[in-house]
């Protein structure tokens, strides 16, 4: 199964091309040709000026119904390998917004930013700073 990319609404295949994070949300892209910097924003890329939407659809991807509003209720961001909780970037009781940085964990010598899969208010947070956890433990909850 293939992943479908749309940018602007039209279906485009991706060129092969050298693509490096270079800070949070900001990529190198380096093709035969060119050169360029690519600023992610939610569903927009701007590349030299241009600003587009774009869209993956990803078909290995489980498909429920979709709410407007997204999932209500508890959620708990779990650990997806074992690591080291370098540093925790919120508190009990903390208001979130989706996306924004929860905790960093250390994984195979690379640091991973742990982000609030949506907005809510922080109620627990089960682990602590240079504390190592497994795959699978639960790291914080947001309802």
């Amino acid at each position: 199964m293939k992943r479908i990319i749309r940018i602007n609404g039209e279906v485009v295949e991706p060129a092969s091309a050298d693509i490096v994070e270079t800070e949070p949300g900001v990529y190198s892209v380096i093709t035969e040709k060119l050169s360029r910097e690519a600023r992610v924003s939610g569903d927009t890329i701007s590349i030299a000026g241009e600003t587009f939407v774009f869209e993956v659809e990803d078909p290995r991807r489980w498909k429920g119904t979709k709410r407007a509003d997204g999932p209500q209720g508890r959620i708990s961001l779990t650990a997806a390998m074992p690591g080291k909780i370098v540093r925790v970037l919120v508190a009990p009781g903390d208001e979130v917004a989706a996306g924004q940085g929860i905790m960093t964990i250390e994984a195979m010598k690379m640091q991973n930013e742990m982000k609030a899969p949506r907005a809510g208010r922080v109620t627990a947070i089960e682990v602590r700073e240079n504390e190592s956890v497994n795959a699978g433990a639960v790291l914080v909850t947001i309802e």
